[in-house]
């Protein structure tokens, strides 16, 4: 259950582009090797596009030849929500972030240590912020 409000949601889905919106309020998802974020190597930290909110920093970030930006463990677990999807026909775990409801991509078991896990992202619903002096 996103932790804003209907009334604020709507105002801050009226600001996004067309695949963002596509991506975090329809659960789309964008073509793989197709965002820029996949390949980001700066030191930084990701945040919820839709909301700001921090999800991710890039010393979670590694490259998991999907074409989507790939982490091992948000850095800040309160702000990601997860719930069953089953839109493949065999269930997947969606992760949405608990501020806004947006979505954000899939968990799956087939990430590096120390967690196995790969969060595998849409890059349109990230806002990536170089640390200072990264710019």
């Amino acid at each position: 259950m996103p932790r804003l409000s209907d009334a604020e949601i709507a105002r801050l889905k009226a600001d996004l582009d067309d695949l963002t919106r596509a991506i975090a309020f329809d659960e789309g998802t964008e073509r793989a090797f197709s965002h820029p974020l996949n390949a980001e190597k700066r030191n930084g930290e990701y945040h919820c596009a839709v909301c700001g909110e921090p999800v991710f920093s890039a010393a979670e970030k590694y490259e998991s030849g999907s074409g989507w930006p790939s982490f091992w463990q948000p850095s800040h677990p309160e702000n990601i929500e997860t719930k069953t999807d089953y839109k493949l026909l065999y269930p997947r775990t969606e992760i949405h972030c608990a501020n806004c409801g947006a979505h954000m991509g899939h968990v799956f078991s087939d990430g590096p240590p120390p967690t196995g896990e790969r969060y595998c992202t849409n890059g349109g619903v990230l806002d990536f912020r170089p640390k200072a002096g990264e710019d």
